[in-house]
């Protein structure tokens, strides 16, 4: 990830606006931004999982994820899990490998990707 041309500024996340994404299982919201230049745009995201939520598809996006609230289950294409509970973050790059997310009782993440 290169950073650049992204002024110093503050996010107030209530003041972002919410998206729906539904999973195969409950439902996350999405408050989005986007930062730097249109061909090296850094997404940035504070995500809510509801509970019994499973997200709808295996993820190749790298991330940089770190876990605010709840806890999260990741599951690695190979059969690994993962859980993370509050101040517990991963990291995967682009294409290495592919995981799902899913969330019994809830969760509140923050993203960059």
């Amino acid at each position: 990830m290169k950073m650049d041309e992204i002024p110093f500024c503050t996010t107030d996340w209530n003041n972002v606006e919410k998206t729906e994404h539904k999973g195969e299982t409950g439902v996350a919201y999405w408050r989005t931004r986007l930062f730097g230049p249109s061909d090296n745009q850094m997404r940035v995201r504070m995500v809510e999982y509801s509970a019994g939520y499973l997200a709808d598809h295996w993820c190749s996006k790298g991330h940089v994820l770190f876990c605010m609230a709840g806890q999260l289950e990741t599951t690695l294409e190979d059969g690994r899990k993962f859980t993370l509970t509050p101040g517990m973050s991963y990291q995967v790059a682009d294409n290495a490998e592919a995981h799902q997310s899913y969330t019994e009782g809830g969760a509140t993440l923050f993203v960059v990707d």
